[in-house]
């Protein structure tokens, strides 16, 4: 029988934590982050209540051997999963990666995982995290059938090899990752016929071959299906309405596309040469239609027939295939005016640029933006507060309260009470929240983002969203370093940047000083466009990738590089609030239509540009003087050099003559990016490569 040793400290109660003031630090009375976060953590009934409960060691002995039990039963399959793993052929070892994975401490403390990459909830193991870690080998499923509360498994970016292993063991499983192994075979057309929990399965960048199964099209509460670069053949199974996400791009698949696909972006499709129908340019061809019976009969006894006989029969037959077509192309134009009409309809997917909104939801929060959580997106969107749902909410737990989540193993972390000992300065106050930088005790900077308008999304679908974003890598955004849950606000903390923002340089008391010169400009739009290009490439589920680019957004490094942060935010936002608190519902297209498109992060970068370049700050002007600035600009553009250049910050004035030309060739970029029809609209890529050629002087 394998022992396990709990060691339990007994929590801080609320009282001494709100006791935690300023330190002095060289000046007196520093400012302690406790002034700026305590009163609204502490100030929920999460937090009143630990201050009165007995310690946590006394309710573990009073529960008995039960809980002891388990959590050696956990700790046993998780040691068995453990040594199943092999090390890949770069990076630490498997023992070196999951050191914490050892008996002499219990997997889980309440919703607290003790050993890496370990997510609990109730003191049972709820999921497993193990990304980036260049695992290798087989994935051992017989080892984690003993933990019979495992609802998430997450083990994308590694060198897994071999056949798709039988997940139906595990058959409680919520969301699936697997994307970006070496996992190859035909998966079985019923592997996961019985997991009718399962709400997200991403196997992208793998090597399967076959079919899709049909098991995943018909599993009830699937939400999101990622296939993208794969081996799989044949035709698309026929999916139900309501998927998400969806990507089956970079395949060998042909055939129609079901209905209830035929509204997403054809990207989604793409790179399957044997695909056609909605929403893809090709049509379908028409089945051959299957010979009329007294064809049939006239042909087998054509030996007794006159050959005038014969030729009436064809003739017939031959009318009657003509009739045929010609009824089937007006059904189809019918149809195709139907599926325009819908095009115009402003209740559209976030995932989805064309995703129309089903009338029958009966709820626009399921279809116009993204839903707060899969279980209120398959239910219509009105939140619910019976027994099954927050059971789903539990099922799904995050870290706890008082637990930040790293992002990447190779963080050094610190804890909330690291944050709440820390010295504090307010940043600023944006439409999405407040920012406060704060200096732990090893001297890190870090910048502490509160979120007031998320308090919609649940806990499952928020963790996996930042997973998402962490797993993006590009020089040019500001990468997340944790992030902290609670229902009513979320923290997200990222690294702190001392150069400020581009506004601060453009508009702000940094302006006077810096000056920002034509060479600087430039370098930091090319860095923006670049960052717009790999959202636009790594999230191509989402209709908007970023959402919320402007200059505040703007990050500048000590060598003036462009770090973008506030990116891909859109899902996670309460719907209702979007409107009136991101740059891209300042859109036409929003504003006319309501609803954002591909191109309106395009918008967002011509209106970017357009403010790098004048020093004019867009936020003064409402709605329709905005359009009036915009206009304003295109037309003194359209003028004589000399008049045009007055629209130019006077602080490149001096910049102007080497490279008036440059400047105006930028200048019209971002007018292009900020027509009003979005048709109009130069493409992300095409603006990004125009950027990309523009030089520092005109001679060059």
């Amino acid at each position: 029988m394998i022992r396990v040793a709990y060691v339990h400290a007994p929590p801080q109660t609320a009282e001494a934590a709100a006791k935690i003031g300023g330190r002095r630090r060289g000046n007196v009375g520093v400012p302690s982050i406790v002034a700026l976060i305590a009163v609204w953590l502490f100030s929920s009934p999460a937090w009143a209540v630990s201050s009165t409960s007995p310690p946590l060691a006394s309710r573990v002995e009073r529960e008995g051997d039960a809980q002891t039990l388990a959590g050696a039963a956990s700790a046993a399959a998780l040691m068995e999963f453990k040594n199943s793993l092999v090390s890949g052929p770069t990076g630490a070892s498997v023992e070196r990666v999951l050191v914490s994975w050892n008996l002499s401490t219990s997997p889980c403390t309440g919703n607290v995982g003790n050993w890496f990459g370990v997510r609990c909830f109730n003191g049972d193991v709820n999921g497993l995290q193990l990304d980036n870690l260049n695992l290798a080998g087989d994935i051992d499923v017989e080892a984690l059938v003993p933990l019979r509360f495992l609802r998430i498994l997450s083990f994308e970016h590694n060198n897994f090899e071999g056949l798709m292993p039988d997940w139906k063991k595990v058959g409680a499983l919520k969301s699936l990752f697997l994307s970006n192994n070496r996992l190859s075979g035909q998966i079985a057309d019923d592997a996961f016929s019985s997991m009718g929990s399962l709400k997200k399965v991403h196997l992208a960048n793998n090597k399967f071959t076959g079919k899709i199964p049909t098991s995943l099209a018909t599993t009830a509460r699937l939400l999101e299906l990622r296939l993208e670069n794969n081996a799989f053949t044949g035709q698309l199974p026929e999916f139900r309405a309501g998927l998400n996400v969806f990507n089956a791009s970079n395949n060998q698949l042909e055939g129609p596309i079901p209905p209830a696909l035929s509204s997403l972006d054809p990207s989604v499709f793409s790179g399957n040469k044997g695909l056609c129908g909605k929403p893809l340019k090709s049509s379908c061809k028409a089945p051959p239609p299957k010979p009329s019976p007294r064809a049939a009969d006239a042909e087998t006894s054509s030996s007794s027939s006159n050959l005038s006989r014969i030729l009436m029969i064809v003739a017939i037959c031959l009318l009657v295939v003509a009739i045929l077509i010609s009824l089937l192309i007006l059904s189809r134009a019918g149809a195709g005016g139907q599926e325009n009409s819908q095009a115009l309809d402003p209740l559209c997917s976030p995932y989805n640029a064309a995703a129309p909104a089903s009338p029958a939801s009966g709820a626009t929060t399921t279809t116009t933006r993204a839903s707060p959580s899969p279980d209120k997106a398959a239910g219509g969107g009105t939140p619910t507060t019976n027994s099954s749902s927050r059971a789903g909410e539990a099922a799904g737990a995050s870290p706890a309260v008082g637990k930040l989540a790293f992002m990447r193993p190779d963080r050094t972390q610190f804890d909330l009470q690291d944050l709440l000992r820390a010295s504090a300065e307010v940043l600023g106050t944006g439409s999405l929240g407040s920012s406060y930088k704060a200096v732990l005790m090893d001297g890190q900077s870090v910048v502490v983002k509160r979120f007031k308008h998320m308090n919609l999304v649940e806990r499952e679908d928020f963790h996996e969203h930042m997973r998402r974003i962490a797993r993006l890598e590009h020089p040019n955004l500001l990468p997340l370093v944790a992030y902290y849950y609670r229902k009513e606000e979320k923290l997200l903390i990222s690294d702190f940047m001392s150069t400020g923002s581009l506004a601060a340089h453009l508009h702000g008391k940094a302006s006077k000083e810096s000056g920002l010169e034509w060479a600087k400009r430039l370098k930091i739009i090319k860095g923006v466009a670049k960052a717009l290009m790999y959202l636009h490439r790594e999230l191509a589920t989402l209709v908007l990738p970023h959402g919320h680019l402007k200059s505040s957004n703007v990050l500048l490094d000590k060598s003036f590089n462009p770090i973008v942060m506030d990116y891909a935010l859109v899902p996670v936002v309460n719907p209702d609030d979007l409107p009136n608190l991101l740059a891209s519902y300042k859109s036409p297209e929003y504003t006319n239509l309501h609803r954002p498109t591909r191109k309106t992060d395009v918008w967002t970068l011509g209106v970017l540009i357009l403010e790098t370049l004048t020093a004019t700050s867009p936020a003064k002007y409402q709605d329709s003087q905005f359009r009036t600035w915009i206009s304003s600009i295109a037309a003194r553009d359209a003028e004589p050099d000399d008049r045009a250049e007055t629209i130019f910050d006077s602080k490149m004035a001096a910049d102007a003559k080497h490279s008036k030309g440059q400047m105006r060739k930028l200048l019209k970029i971002g007018v292009a990016c900020c027509y009003e029809d979005p048709e109009d609209r130069l493409e992300l890529k095409d603006a990004a490569e125009k950027i990309e050629v523009l030089k520092e002087r005109d001679d060059q």
